[in-house]
Formats: structure tokens, C-alpha cells, sequence
């Protein structure tokens, strides 16, 4: 039998323990287990639910509650260009409110003077870009949306429509939800005809 200092013995039961006995004096491992499968799983579950939420083109039109489109059978896809929205209370283009409809339906005027303004930037500000990246191939075509609730005064539509075509926007598109057979209902857009 060994000698021992003398001093606090502790029982048979904690003489090996870690904190009060002699017993286990072996070095920790820095190593810990890392458990990789449900890692992987989770990071696959994160990556589908974000590829499949993900949208390349980006949404084209901001549906409202303000707005409710009227149904047309004979549609084409929506494609991105500047939105002109017309609700029953105001004018806006691309989220920029340009005025109120009651004061458009006093004037007697066939222009919207604030509308054209904000299109002509508009267009300038897409010209002055492709200029300097000296892109030829992507010129200005004066494609335009008119996100309009089915409601309108036809007045109102008429004068948008004649501020469009004067600001240099004169292909105008008409944002419409497909009717016909079947119960899914896309956004699509009706070619004006001049």
C-alpha cells in the first residue's frame, strides 16, 4: 500500500471522480463529434424552400386591393416594362403617386401634365443608361403597362393612354386576368390597338 499525505479523504465512491478524487487524470479530447447528416439535410431544406420561392424575372405587376382587373380571353404574357396604375381613387407610375382621379375627370384637358413629366425621366433616365453602357442592341421601344380597375371612367383611361403615347411610350399594354375555361387565373396582358 502506497503512502498517503495526510489531509480530507474523501469516500470510496468519490475518490475517482474528476473534482474531488485523484482518480481520472487523462486529458480531455479537443475533439467533439459533430453529427454531419442532419447538418446536410437541414441546409438541403433551406435550399429548396429558397429555389422554390425564388423568382428570376421578378414581379412584373404589384396587385392591389385597389385594383381589380377586368377578364379578357385573348392574352399575351406580361413582360417588364414601367407600370401606369389607375385605381378608382389615384394615378400611379412604377409606386409614385402622380395625383387623385376626381381631380383628373374635372379637367377638360386630353393630357395629364405630371404623368408625362415622370415618363419623359423615365425614359430619358433608361436612355442616358444604355448610352453610357453603350448598348445598341436594347434601345428605347416605348413599351408600357396600364394596370387599370375595371371601373375606370373611360375618360380617365383615354387621357393616360394620350399622355403615354405623347411621352414617346406607345406600345401600351393593358394588364388583364385571363378568362375562360379552367379556374386558374394568371396576369396577362391585351395589345391596344391604335
Amino acid at each position: 500500500m502506497a503512502i498517503q499525505v495526510p489531509g480530507k479523504r474523501y469516500g470510496k465512491r468519490l475518490q475517482h471522480s474528476k473534482v474531488f478524487g485523484h482518480g481520472a487524470t487523462a486529458k480531455k479530447s479537443g475533439y467533439s463529434d459533430l453529427l454531419i447528416t442532419p447538418l446536410v439535410d437541414m441546409f438541403i431544406i433551406i435550399v429548396l424552400f429558397l429555389i422554390a420561392n425564388f423568382s428570376a424575372t421578378g414581379e412584373v405587376l404589384n396587385m392591389t386591393k385597389d385594383i381589380e382587373l377586368p377578364e379578357a380571353v385573348n392574352v399575351q404574357e406580361v413582360e417588364m416594362h414601367p407600370v401606369v396604375m389607375v385605381s378608382g381613387a389615384q394615378i400611379l407610375v412604377s409606386g409614385t403617386v402622380i395625383g387623385r382621379v376626381e381631380d383628373f375627370t374635372k379637367d377638360e384637358y386630353l393630357n395629364i401634365p405630371a404623368l408625362e413629366e415622370k415618363l419623359r425621366d423615365m425614359k430619358k433616365q433608361y436612355e442616358d443608361l444604355h448610352s453610357m453602357a453603350q448598348d445598341s442592341a436594347n434601345s428605347f421601344k416605348g413599351d408600357i403597362n396600364i394596370q387599370a380597375h375595371k371601373d375606370v371612367e373611360y375618360s380617365i383611361i383615354k387621357r393616360v393612354m394620350f399622355s403615354c403615347a405623347t411621352a414617346g411610350y406607345n406600345n401600351i399594354n393593358f394588364a388583364v386576368m385571363t378568362a375562360g375555361g379552367g379556374d386558374a387565373v394568371k396576369e396577362a396582358s391585351a395589345k391596344a390597338t391604335p
